[in-house]
């Protein structure tokens, strides 16, 4: 069974992810500790539990969601997994930070591999279908796990709510369509678990979303 760890990081309340099965060996998605202290929190989680961190993904690049990019890679000796099309967002990282005034950013590093939509993301026994979910990034991607039913979803789908769409690259009549043609077709148990705020289920959206 894959376990699924979640931590409130950084002044934006991002979560981040920690993934892992028997096996040890562990995925961090979107990893936004941004002070030393949530750095620690999270070496320290992954140490107390033995776990091996195999990969690091990004569901998309926006500057909460990519804080601890530098710390993870250098930490664990990762490279950094995104969609192509996330690129261009990564690149404006640091420039992002300096315009919103946030000190002390460390920079990202730059991808070592593209993932790309229908791929299987694999690690241990665990294995996650990549959706192609843009609308609020260019290019984000979700990642389904059918056979402990929970989705990855980035910052697509919140508990009664959406991701914005007012950053470069959203747009709104896009996220709506990633979201009824990429997670509104999963089983209505499936859980979700967002960028922001509380888990749901993707029953609980389809009838109580306001957005959809």
């Amino acid at each position: 069974m894959t376990q699924v760890h979640s931590f409130e990081f950084s002044p934006f309340a991002e979560n981040t992810y920690v993934l892992w099965d028997d096996t040890k060996e562990c995925t961090i998605f979107d990893p936004g500790c941004y002070t030393p202290e949530e750095r620690t929190e999270l070496k320290n989680f992954i140490t107390q539990n033995q776990l091996k961190p195999v990969r690091l993904i990004n569901t998309h690049c926006h500057l909460d969601h990519v804080f601890g990019n530098k710390f993870v890679a250098d930490t664990w000796g990762l490279g950094l997994e995104i969609h192509r099309g996330e690129l261009p967002v990564l690149e404006r990282f640091i420039p992002t930070c300096q315009m919103y005034g946030i000190p002390g950013a460390q920079p990202s590093p730059m991808p070592s591999a593209f993932l790309e939509p229908g791929q299987i993301l694999s690690f241990g026994e665990t294995a996650l279908e990549m959706l192609f979910t843009p609308g609020h990034s260019p290019a984000s991607i979700s990642f389904y796990c059918k056979k402990d039913s929970f989705v990855i979803a980035g910052d697509v789908l919140f508990y009664e709510s959406i991701g914005r769409t007012d950053l470069p690259g959203g747009d709104f009549d896009t996220l709506i369509q990633s979201i009824r043609q990429e997670l509104f077709v999963l089983p209505g148990e499936t859980i979700v678990y967002s960028g922001h705020g509380p888990t749901t289920t993707i029953r609980h959206e389809m009838e109580y979303n306001p957005f959809l």
